[in-house]
């Protein structure tokens, strides 16, 4: 059980990262910590999940593209937000509904972005020797339980500092996606 904390802890990095970056920038409301969470932790969840069921047979393909789209996702939303926070918004008169849509939009990319290791991860879970549900359900949990205190706390402080913790989420959120591509090309 050990070990699959210390997985879980080291899948659900990323995901803490992005959620400090999503609250300095975002709104501080507790239903946005709590949605944060909910969404990484699905995420970090079902993709191991993903990863064991389809196993070795796909491994290969993912493998060869799962940095370039993290990549892709994170460098799409830091470049989004440092737009944002310089006022270089694409029609200031998109409306509510719009802006709603980008939020989740935003949140689901990321989500999804930061959890493309956790596919590859899935591949080891039969080594823990506990139900793989069991394992999914542990990496989702502490991932949760990580990104809603950090969403929080940023949120917080994120209004103190206004769009200068966006900038710098954008560039925390390209500087991430470069990391992941930089590692995988490393290989």
């Amino acid at each position: 059980m050990l070990a699959l904390l210390l997985l879980a802890l080291a899948l659900a990095m990323d995901a803490f990262a992005v959620s400090i970056v999503r609250g300095a920038a975002g709104e501080h409301r507790i239903d946005r910590a709590l949605e944060t969470g909910l969404a990484f932790g699905l995420a970090q969840g079902v993709m191991p999940l993903l990863g064991w069921a389809l196993g070795a047979l796909f491994l290969q393909w993912i493998e060869a593209v799962d940095h370039w789209i993290a990549f892709a996702l994170l460098a799409f939303l830091g470049v989004r937000m440092l737009r944002e926070a310089f006022g270089e918004d694409d029609d200031p008169d998109e409306g509510v509904a719009a802006s709603g849509r980008a939020y989740w939009w935003g949140l689901f990319a990321a989500a999804i972005a930061t959890s493309i290791d956790a596919a590859a991860a899935g591949l080891t879970l039969d080594l823990f020797g506990l139900p793989i549900a069991l394992a999914c359900t542990v990496i989702a949990v502490v991932t949760a339980i990580l990104c809603v205190p950090a969403y929080w706390f940023a949120a917080k402080i994120g209004s103190r500092i206004g769009h200068f913790a966006e900038a710098a989420g954008g560039v925390v959120l390209i500087g991430l996606g470069l990391k992941i591509l930089l590692e995988h090309l490393a290989q």
